[in-house]
């Protein structure tokens, strides 16, 4: 079983046109604060004109927790404890 309680690695995600910070805990959940700025009930294209540089661009809005992102890292990160365990 995993020895660490969460970790976070942070990223750029092109879903939202921003740095976003994963973390994983080791019940397996995955949180990303990407979701808590940009997800929600609201699906429409996001408007990110207030970002930096006043560059007006339109982001597809984050994918919640059904993000390939999310579910990547997650598996990447456990993949690389059981093959620990396994030496």
């Amino acid at each position: 079983m995993v020895n660490w309680q969460v970790t976070a690695t942070t990223l750029y995600c092109d879903a939202v046109h921003d740095e976003v910070t994963l973390l994983v805990y080791k019940d397996r959940l995955v949180k990303c604060t990407g979701y808590a700025k940009y997800g929600g009930s609201d699906k429409e294209a996001i408007d990110l004109s207030n970002r930096k540089g006043g560059l007006s661009r339109q982001a597809h809005g984050c994918e919640g927790p059904i993000c390939h992102r999310m579910i990547q890292y997650r598996e990447k990160l456990f993949s690389e404890e059981a093959k620990r365990e396994c030496v």
